[in-house]
């Protein structure tokens, strides 16, 4: 509606919005378009920068192992940032996604993407046990494995009730109930993405990486940050409750 000015009320005009308004920047800015497809999402507002980071993070890791002689472990940092690669992608895919056609969409693809990054981690928690057995390793000694187990446990917790949520909502008290803890899934993945970067950055002070990967601090720490400036100013207020 209209002022006596003909200047469209503001409270009018933002009203139903919030979904539209990200935590950094205007409404809109991190939206996907009505007319625009999911692969989007990828690219739009400062996804770019993310996928500047997660890719660098993941093109440093992948550039270490094979740089040496591939070996059974070669496999658990692959596998790895391959399920964070996969994560990121996930998240970055749903946050634009604001009317009921796009979440339905953006949530089927979402959970085939977190499936597949939890396989991928799951593989690679397979991969380092074995590898441990085979040497008669110590077991989550660590500051990373340790890191790593507690990550690798709530990853798969928040799989598990992220698929509760949406696709089996009678388990968790039905539909309302489990709308109710969205917010709580949306906080917890952004947090969890967090954590693995941490147990990325806590591999990188491993003997392994010390005397064979050479794996940089700087470069992870650097990489996970222009990650997150990229993941972080797109979430949507409303969408945590806020």
């Amino acid at each position: 509606m209209a002022s006596a000015t003909g200047i469209p009320d503001s409270r009018t005009s933002n009203h139903g919005r919030g979904e539209e308004e990200p935590l950094l920047g205007r409404a809109g800015d991190a939206s996907q378009q009505d007319d625009q497809g999911l692969q989007f999402n990828f690219v739009i507002g400062t996804a770019v920068i993310a996928q500047v980071g997660i890719w660098i993070l993941t093109a440093t890791i992948w550039a270490s192992v094979f740089v040496q002689p591939l070996m059974l472990f070669s496999a658990h940092p692959l596998l790895n940032s391959a399920g964070l690669l996969l994560t990121t992608q996930a998240i970055l895919l749903l946050q634009p996604t604001h009317t009921p056609k796009q979440k339905t969409q953006g949530t089927h693809i979402h959970a085939a993407l977190n499936l597949t990054s939890i396989l991928t981690l799951i593989a690679a928690l397979v991969v380092i046990e074995y590898n441990k057995i085979a040497h008669a390793g110590a077991h989550f000694v660590s500051p990373h494995a340790i890191l790593g187990l507690i990550t690798y446990i709530l990853f798969f917790l928040q799989a598990i009730v992220g698929i509760a949520q949406y696709y089996a909502p009678g388990l968790l008290g039905g539909k309302e109930r489990a709308k109710s803890i969205y917010k709580y899934h949306r906080m917890s993945g952004y947090v969890l993405l967090v954590l693995g970067f941490a147990t990325v950055a806590l591999a990188t002070q491993t003997g392994f990486n010390v005397n064979v990967l050479h794996i940089q601090l700087w470069a992870v720490v650097v990489a996970s940050v222009i990650t997150l400036v990229g993941v972080l100013p797109r979430i949507k207020k409303q969408k945590l409750g806020l």
